[in-house]
């Protein structure tokens, strides 16, 4: 069965479109507060197509970030109460315990360590409303951490560009069937 084949051809296809960028910035922005897809489904496919533009893909990507983070901080401020149950609900108990800690123990610097953690972004920006991080040191934070990280994202696939795009497409059914097996492994384990 062939399914992420196509998706990988969509998702290319979606990365030509004129209005890409705006899209891009969106998934960025909504996955900083709620959305579980991080940008880099669409990071990496339009920095492939387009490399001269990688740059500039990450800088909208960390902006719109950065733009979330500031809701998430402001949900996290005002709103832990109304957000705390949908942090159970979506099972991201254990991560934000861990969040916390790191908080607890480093400050400021978890919040740069956030934007390369596998722990969701979004997570972070909430942790720091409810600790009531200081905001401005939390904004400059946050736009470092994520720049660096898209930026890295972006220019590595930049410099696979077009060719690694061919080579991945060739290979990509493998890929996804892999990790939907390791998926499924790392669930049995873990329940």
């Amino acid at each position: 069965m062939k399914i992420f084949g196509a998706m990988y051809d969509k998702t290319m296809q979606w990365s030509r479109h004129r209005f890409a960028t705006f899209w891009l910035c969106l998934v960025s922005f909504i996955e900083a507060i709620f959305f579980p897809i991080p940008p880099d489904v669409m990071l990496i496919p339009m920095s492939m197509s387009k490399p001269k533009r990688a740059l500039t893909f990450a800088f909208y990507t960390a902006l719109a970030s950065v733009i979330g983070g500031m809701i998430g901080y402001a949900l996290g401020y005002y709103a832990f109460d109304w957000v705390q149950q949908y942090i159970v609900k979506l099972g991201y108990q254990s991560q934000w315990d861990k969040a916390i800690s790191w908080f607890e123990q480093w400050g400021i610097l978890v919040v740069f360590v956030a934007g390369f953690s596998p722990i969701p972004y979004k997570i972070f920006t909430i942790a720091s409303g409810v600790l009531q991080m200081a905001f401005f040191p939390f904004v400059l934070t946050a736009f470092i951490s994520r720049f660096a990280r898209f930026l890295l994202v972006a220019k590595l696939a930049a410099w696979g560009g077009e060719k690694f795009a061919a080579k991945l497409r060739r290979s990509i059914e493998v890929i996804g069937w892999s990790v939907v097996v390791l998926a499924v492994i790392v669930y049995l384990i873990l329940r």
